[in-house]
């Protein structure tokens, strides 16, 4: 058991990591159990806000996918950072290599500070919860599924085309073996009211 999690324990605070591929509606179940109360930590806006910093973590993204990735207000293009990792498993892990230890260090910082708030319940939403080793610091990891008839759906909505949203699919792990870590599994695969359901009473089991 980590001292994180043991600390959290000892003291009541709840975490649960959410996680799932794209488009399978985690962020939607996190802003769930936001309505319901759950402080939410969400580990991509965490990249985000580390990109637009002049920071470590941004040279070496820089330095390693070249300036084309810089938009021309001198912010990181997340777009075109993404074209260079989806489908690129070599360039995806790199990125990974440089921004995990970066994220898990804001994580740590915002959990002591929930700790000594003496907040109830924490909900860590991350892609790559499981790749990151990050299914220790939590209580209870929820997996969101759907089909991916329904995922290129929500992504077409989004304006991501077929090719480039099977790309961003097929370079992360596949849901049967997200399954294999996860103590929750959720089809989202269905209306919003139900969905909250789902979400409300998982909430009140936890």
């Amino acid at each position: 058991m980590t001292a994180v999690l043991l600390v959290a324990r000892l003291q009541g605070m709840k975490i649960i990591g959410i996680t799932g591929g794209i488009g399978s509606g985690k962020s939607t179940v996190a802003g769930f159990l936001a309505e319901m109360g759950a402080v939410v930590i969400d580990a991509d806006d965490i990249g985000h806000e580390i990109l637009e910093k002049d920071g470590e973590a941004r040279r070496q993204v820089i330095d390693t996918f070249g300036q084309s990735i810089v938009a021309h207000d001198g912010s990181v293009d997340r777009k075109k950072l993404g074209d260079f990792v989806f489908g690129n498993n070599e360039a995806l892990l790199r990125l990974n290599e440089i921004m995990h230890p970066e994220i898990d260090k804001v994580v740590e910082v915002r959990l002591k500070e929930y700790r000594r708030q003496g907040v109830d319940r924490v909900v860590i939403e991350a892609p790559l919860l499981i790749e990151a080793g990050w299914g220790k610091k939590v209580d209870q990891v929820w997996v969101t599924t759907a089909p991916q008839a329904v995922i290129l759906e929500r992504l077409g909505k989004k304006g991501i085309p077929p090719a480039e949203a099977m790309a961003r699919i097929y370079s992360q792990m596949a849901d049967e073996e997200r399954k294999k870590y996860a103590d929750t599994v959720i089809n989202t695969d269905c209306s919003l009211e139900e969905l909250k359901e789902k979400a409300s009473r998982l909430w009140r089991q936890e």
